[in-house]
């Protein structure tokens, strides 16, 4: 921590642990994808944990801790402008939160993650395996929303690098440790930046467990179709 920085909590461990079990399970989907055969299977249920993850991540957006939620961190265009020419000068430009341009490119990721999961559950590889809704589209929609999967994971790929350079950037050049501030919630800033920081209001973690729940819950419906 550099002097004069003030340690400010930022952070829940549902939004933490949302975010490294999202990197482990992808990582495995993209490993167990390339593999295929019996992996499939697991790639499979990969997809369900991730689609639970995502679900559940959007209700948190809307139910969580302050510095969850979509409303704090969504910003207009002046905005995410603004922060980018920041950037580009490599002016200092802390955030308690996510900063503008992170916060619409965690949008984007869930919203890709949300169609790869989606389609994933159409998809066929024409040879055993298919998604649990495959059977109710034909197949001819089957194979496109097969290719569109393929195609949004060269998407999703292409995001997972810009946010890797963009964390690598905040690190090496704006000497901003995002990485570990996801591990522990705890974000080191400059004392005119926390004390303009609105103080974090945390949710219950039984609040988490039920929206994880339900969100598992609805995947999990929609996957055996019990009714």
């Amino acid at each position: 921590m550099a002097s004069g920085e003030i340690p400010v909590k930022v952070w829940d461990v549902p939004v933490r642990l949302f975010h490294w079990l999202l990197v482990l399970l992808f990582a495995f989907m993209l490993v167990s994808g390339r593999i295929k055969g019996d992996w499939m299977v697991w790639h499979m249920r990969s997809g369900y944990a991730i689609l639970a993850l995502v679900l559940f991540r959007i209700l948190w957006g809307f139910a969580g801790s302050s510095y969850a939620r979509f409303s704090s961190f969504l910003a207009g265009p002046a905005a995410c402008l603004g922060f980018a020419k920041k950037l580009l000068a490599r002016a200092p430009a802390p955030s308690a939160g996510h900063n503008p341009l992170g916060g619409w490119m965690v949008l984007v990721l869930l919203v890709a993650l949300l169609v790869q999961a989606g389609t994933g559950l159409f998809a066929n590889d024409d040879i055993l395996n298919e998604g649990p809704l495959a059977s109710l589209v034909t197949k001819a929609m089957s194979d496109r929303l097969t290719s569109m999967h393929h195609l949004n994971l060269k998407l999703l790929l292409v995001l997972a690098v810009v946010h890797l350079l963009a964390v690598g950037y905040h690190a090496l050049v704006m000497k901003e440790n995002l990485i570990g501030a996801m591990f522990t919630g705890v974000k080191h800033l400059p004392g005119d930046a926390a004390a303009g920081s609105a103080p974090a209001r945390f949710a219950s973690p039984w609040l988490a467990l039920v929206l994880l729940l339900v969100a598992a819950f609805a995947v999990f419906l929609i996957v055996n179709r019990p009714f």
